[in-house]
């Protein structure tokens, strides 16, 4: 438990320690749903300087929490940091999302890649933890994050955004040995991208695996839990004397929840399609659980918003090792009213379930 927190509800229910009340905070929850966060995005310019800027990252972390009564921060960035500094080209474009000018087909192309120096090549991502750091003072915990090297590979291979990812898969099956080629290098370079935020600063560490539900039953474990898990292998689960808590969350992972507890991990995190009560009693408390409110719930109206927050907890039942998130990121048309229902309602309604 990281002592010199105001708030560590987050870091004592991650590692299903006794809370007073449910901890929550929302994926994407620094984003284009709140208007200060297009103000400061425009100030910026586009997305990548907003990210490639210290002060201007910090800006856009600390505002849902001068709004919301969220028990934690997460580190303004994106997953696609570590191939931007291996120097494919990365370019963010309007309505079409990321793109890399030099995408990686081959193995020549994976040949020519090295494991970036988080403090040199990636200095701007820890500069903002530091100033995050400095600037939360302890109020509540700082999240860092990376991708997972399969969510990571598609892009890199796809050269963009993909729905059928023919070309990561096509690569899986035909041409296997070089995307484990790739996803070695990723999940080192992973590795020390998060240990170097650790040691910048970060009090909990997530691994987000958006892509990896795309995966057939037979590939899952072997092209990306196997990479996840020697990611969190390779982590310093310790700062200062403090536990460094992980999190690990697939999208579509309900399938594979056995499996994903044995990667070692603290607390699996759950998409909206799963019972959570269900999941629970599945894991045997043996690792806490974050979700898994269905985001477009937040569309709808304040009774509505309170009564399926107390659908999830009562689902989840009493005693620690919950943190209530939504079960994936938030949707830019939000209302920011709807969200500070639902942090209320979380810290309100739980209560009861840790008496």
């Amino acid at each position: 438990m990281s002592s010199e927190l105001k708030n560590d509800r987050l870091i004592r229910a991650l590692l299903r320690q006794s809370v007073d009340m449910t901890p929550v905070w929302i994926m994407r929850q620094a984003g284009r749903y709140l208007p200060e966060y297009r103000a400061t995005r425009e100030k910026a310019g586009d997305f990548i300087t907003l990210c490639k800027t210290p002060e201007l990252a910090c800006e856009v972390t600390l505002q849902p929490l001068a709004r919301f009564a969220l028990d934690a921060a997460i580190l303004f960035s994106d997953i696609l940091t570590i191939p931007d500094a291996m120097g494919l080209g990365l370019s963010i474009v309007e309505k079409q999302g990321p793109q890399f000018a030099r995408p990686v087909r081959s193995k020549a192309d994976i040949e020519k890649l090295t494991v970036p120096d988080p403090e040199t090549d990636l200095r701007y991502v820890m500069d903002a933890v530091r100033l995050i750091r400095r600037e939360l003072d302890g109020s509540v915990p700082l999240i860092g994050f990376a991708g997972s090297p399969w969510t990571i590979a598609t892009y890199m291979v796809e050269g963009r955004s993909s729905k059928e990812f023919s070309l990561a898969k096509g690569m899986l099956y035909e041409e296997p040995a070089n995307l484990h080629r790739l996803l070695a290098l990723l999940a080192k370079s992973i590795t020390e991208y998060l240990n170097a935020q650790i040691a910048a600063g970060v009090q909990v560490v997530m691994i987000f695996d958006s892509w990896g539900g795309a995966l057939a039953q037979s590939s899952y474990r072997e092209f990306s839990l196997d990479y996840m898990q020697q990611i969190i292998d390779g982590l310093d689960r310790d700062a200062d004397g403090n536990k460094i808590p992980s999190i690990l969350f697939t999208k579509g992972g309900g399938l594979w929840l056995d499996a994903i507890a044995t990667a070692g991990s603290d607390a699996i995190g759950l998409d909206w399609t799963m019972d959570i009560g269900a999941a629970r009693r599945q894991l045997k408390d043996g690792v806490a659980i974050q979700g898994n409110l269905d985001t477009a719930v937040l569309y709808s109206n304040p009774e509505v918003i309170r009564n399926e927050v107390a659908k999830v907890l009562a689902s989840y039942g009493a005693g620690s090792g919950h943190i209530f998130n939504l079960g994936h990121g938030i949707h830019p048309g939000i209302n920011p009213d709807n969200v500070a229902v639902l942090v209320d309602a979380v810290h309100e309604l739980s209560q009861p379930y840790h008496q």
